[in-house]
Parts: C-alpha cells; structure tokens; sequence
C-alpha cells in the first residue's frame, strides 16, 4: 500500500527552519474540530503537528500589528486537517520564503465531477469535468513575511476562500499535501482519516 505520508515522514533534523509564527483556525468548522481521533481532539492534533513543526503557535488574541512586526512568516493550519505532517508543515514554510508566494496545501479531487445545466428550468446533469484541473483546498496556507505586512487584519473565511482571495492579490503556489493532509467534513471523514493514519500512531 502506498505511504500515506509520502515523503514527509520524518523532520529533517539536519535543515535549519526558518522561525515562523502559527494559528490552528476552528471558528465557522461546528463542534467538529472537538470530535476526537486516536483519543485526541482534531484541533488538539493540528496544533501539536503545527508546534512540532518547529512553527511558533499564536492565538487570535495576538494583536495584527504584532504579527507584522515579527516580520516572520504566518502559517494558517487548519483544525479539519489534524494529521497534517509537521514535515509537510516545515516544507510549506520553506517554499513559501523561498518562492516569496503564498504556499498552499491542496489535495487532488478524485470524485467525478460534473457540470449542471438546465432544460426547461429543470436542473441536468452535464459532462464530467475534467479532474487534472481541480484541486480541494486543504491546510496550511502560508503567509510570507511581505504578504503579511500587505494584510490590515488576520484572513478570515473557509480556507478556500482565503486562498481565493489571496490569489487575487499575490503569487499563490499550491504544494500537494500527503493522504493524511486531507481535510475532514463529517465524522465518518474522522474515522476515515484515522484508519489511514493509524500506522503512523501505532
């Protein structure tokens, strides 16, 4: 079975991180992010791969100024992706410096998708869109320090429309996160994610 970390198993201990400042986002997600997965909360398990990511955890309460007067990048993880490596974490941050863009986690869309029309006013399904073209949104999504002092106040909205809106105005990269970097939406997503990731725990 193909690993579901990929490459972003371990930290390279040997790479110097560059220092960054992090947030694990759980308003507008329900009591989701409170649901557990190997006995934790999914926005304990997110914030736990952001530290050991080598990020530096905020809260919200940390004033905007004081963001941009660290001049560090800022990563925005997402508490519905919870077993995001802290590898994949550390990769995000270090492309988004070194490509001065914005870094995206995106996961590939695997469901047929297709296009709906209507005939007489009832909705039709269409053709099948293409997938290679379309990607889901998924977690982190990396600030470089220039974007930030850009910014007046910290990004609000799902993370799709965060990256949307920061695509607007700013070079965007997405980077393909691994399998067990997929966002969850419901409970049985949870109990999904933790078969996949059960290997990496046990």
């Amino acid at each position: 079975m193909e690993d579901p970390y990929a490459d972003y198993d371990e930290l390279d201990e040997t790479a110097e991180l560059p220092p960054a400042l992090g947030i694990v986002a759980d308003d507008g997600r329900g009591s989701l992010p409170f649901a557990l997965i190997h006995g934790e909360a999914l926005v304990a398990a997110a914030t736990w791969s952001l530290g050991e990511s080598g990020v530096t955890p905020v809260d919200f309460t940390t004033s905007w100024e004081g963001i941009v007067e660290a001049e560090e990048p800022l990563v925005l993880h997402d508490s519905l992706c919870p077993m995001t490596p802290p590898a994949f974490i550390a990769h995000c941050v270090s492309t988004a410096l070194a490509r001065e863009a914005v870094v995206v986690g995106v996961r590939p869309v695997t469901d047929t998708v297709k296009k709906l029309t209507a005939e007489d006013g009832v909705p039709v399904l269409g053709e099948t869109v293409d997938r290679s073209a379309l990607v889901s949104v998924a977690a982190p999504i990396v600030l470089p320090p220039a974007v930030v002092a850009s910014l007046d106040d910290w990004p609000s909205g799902d993370f799709a429309e965060i990256a949307g809106a920061l695509a607007r105005r700013f070079p965007v990269v997405s980077v393909e996160a691994p399998p067990v970097g997929r966002r969850v939406t419901s409970p049985d997503d949870v109990r999904l994610l933790e078969a996949l990731s059960r290997s990496r725990i046990g």
